[in-house]
């Protein structure tokens, strides 16, 4: 017998998917991410065509640096080193996929409300991206596109979704898409996964291809490799054949280009073409300078042995390095230049919106402050600031050592501000004096009787004249020191330990050109760098 008075087929479907449905909201949550996973995968595609700063990854990290406050850039360098970074990109991945899942719910509950809340991501991506430095309006198109790319891949994700149970706040114009679901929930769910899968898989093909595309269309490092350096002007000083620590394990004198540690704030390593690479002078200057590469290789060029060292180095920390740099005295470009009185400081940009203040008299006196161009023997590694970075001694990196420099401004420090300046670091950073204790390592076991100590100290433009050693709470013991490159490199030492069985401190100090020795106050590297004596636990058995 006919029922009389059938319920509408929609009705009935909805009722019975909605006493039915299981986990709609984890999968709706898997919507969200897989959508998220579109907008960074097609921003990627497309800007392969524009700067790699306009992709919405790096975008969003390089303002992220820029907002953290000092404590917590502290921690970070503390806890992970050089591989900073790589914890910035964790932390953002994870950061980006909980938002995700909640947009993804929400607009699986409220679409409206979810729109928005996509539409509200993509101006936080495009402001992003259009404040960072050397970016114009078009380099918005990649977020603007894949914003949309990703709203059109969630709406199609959450279409079986909404045919799992009734949900009145469905949209009217998909309701036919909702209709189709009536074969049943195991219908829903397969071809959300399906969907899903294939719209995952699609992502991160387009991904890879926005990685390949972007590396094929740029030949910096195929520049950088076929770049012949010209032969210095002044060769470096002979290196004493006795600068090494006799002591196994003490880092090397000379530090290689893959093992010196990198601290800067591009998330993304700028790449400049060489034939496009300009450096401005300006300012308070009697006459504008302007150079190019070109420039650079035909000028008198030197060459100097210079350690360098990050101002957020820790006691006792690995953030220093020594190497061999080749570039143009920054002297000379300034006397051509020729600083107008009253002005004390330069004001250094990177092409990714770095800068630095560094005073104006170093870089005139004779320390060899230089515009680098090579790095023991072979050009800037791009991550060192290929093509052009500033080299200055007796200074911490984040008053002196811009890599990818294009600017340099005279002017006052009372006049400006540098990147961390502004965030609440010292104006000026001189170099404390410090020592480190390499050999043996914090926690070491050694066997009781000679124990060889090491390793290395550092007061650049002051020079080390003595390192002293202090087991436990006992006497002050000289070591001996390695020869000495110069004032503006560390200076490496050894101490032969006679250890008897039992856990002991090992504590070591330097005492530079002036006279003064390391102090034992202990100081956070926040504003002007760390300070104290450093102290290894070991254990004689």
């Amino acid at each position: 017998m006919t029922n009389p008075c059938p319920r509408p087929l929609r009705t009935i479907h909805m009722t019975n998917l909605g006493t039915r449905a299981k986990g709609p909201t984890m999968m709706a949550a898997l919507a969200g991410v897989v959508s998220a996973a579109v907008v960074l995968a097609v921003a990627e595609l497309i800007g392969a065509f524009f700067t790699a700063r306009a992709t919405p990854v790096f975008a969003l990290g390089s303002t992220f640096i820029d907002f953290t406050p000092s404590w917590m850039k502290d921690f970070a360098i503390a806890t992970f080193g050089t591989n900073d970074k790589a914890a910035l990109f964790v932390g953002m991945g994870l950061t980006i996929a909980l938002l995700a899942c909640v947009l993804g719910v929400v607009a699986y509950r409220k679409w409206a409300l979810g729109v928005l809340g996509v539409l509200f991501m993509g101006v936080v991506i495009v402001a992003s991206v259009l404040t960072r430095a050397g970016v114009g309006p078009a380099d918005a198109i990649p977020s603007v596109v894949g914003t949309i790319a990703g709203l059109v891949a969630l709406r199609r994700l959450m279409v079986p979704l909404w045919g799992l149970k009734a949900w009145p706040e469905a949209p009217a114009d998909i309701a036919a898409d909702v209709e189709d679901q009536v074969g049943g929930i195991g219908t829903s769910r397969r071809r959300f996964f399906a969907a899903a899968g294939i719209t995952a898989v699609a992502a991160g093909i387009a991904a890879t291809g926005g990685r390949l595309l972007g590396a094929a269309r740029n030949n910096i490092a195929q520049a950088r490799e076929a770049l012949r350096l010209p032969a210095p002007a002044r060769a470096a000083a002979a290196v004493p054949s006795g600068v090494q620590s006799p002591v196994a394990g003490v880092t090397s004198w000379l530090t290689p280009n893959n093992e010196f540690y990198r601290i800067d704030t591009a998330l993304s390593v700028p790449e400049i073409n060489i034939d496009d690479w300009e450096l401005r002078v300006h300012g308070m200057v009697e006459q504008e300078v302007t150079l190019t590469f070109q420039d650079l290789l035909d000028a008198d060029l030197i060459e100097s042995h210079v350690t360098l060292t990050c101002v957020s180095n820790p006691v006792s920390g690995k953030l220093v390095g020594n190497a061999k740099w080749l570039g143009l005295p920054i002297r000379d470009v300034l006397a051509r230049a020729k600083p107008k009185e009253g002005a004390d400081m330069v004001l250094s940009r990177s092409i990714d919106g770095f800068s630095a203040s560094t005073p104006l008299e170093v870089l005139q006196d004779d320390r060899d402050a230089m515009l680098a161009i090579g790095m023991n023997d072979e050009p800037l590694p791009v991550e060192h600031g290929f093509p052009v970075r500033m080299v200055v001694p007796g200074l911490y990196g984040f008053v002196s050592a811009t890599k990818w420099v294009v600017d340099l401004e005279v002017t006052r420090f009372a006049d400006s501000k540098a990147y961390w300046t502004e965030r609440g670091w010292s104006e000026r950073g001189p170099i404390k004096t410090m020592a480190r204790v390499d050999v043996p390592a914090s926690f070491a076991k050694v066997p009781a009787g000679k124990v060889a100590v090491g390793g290395t100290a550092w007061a650049q433009t002051r020079g080390i004249t003595k390192v002293e050693v202090q087991i436990d709470d006992g006497d002050w013991v000289e070591a001996t020191l390695s020869d000495e490159a110069s004032v503006i490199t560390w200076r490496q030492w050894s101490y032969e330990w006679d250890a008897t069985p039992g856990i002991h401190y090992v504590k070591a100090r330097a005492t530079d050109g002036t006279g003064e020795t390391q102090t034992d106050k202990r100081a956070d590297p926040v504003p002007d760098g760390a300070s104290g004596w450093p102290s290894v636990m070991v254990t004689v058995e």
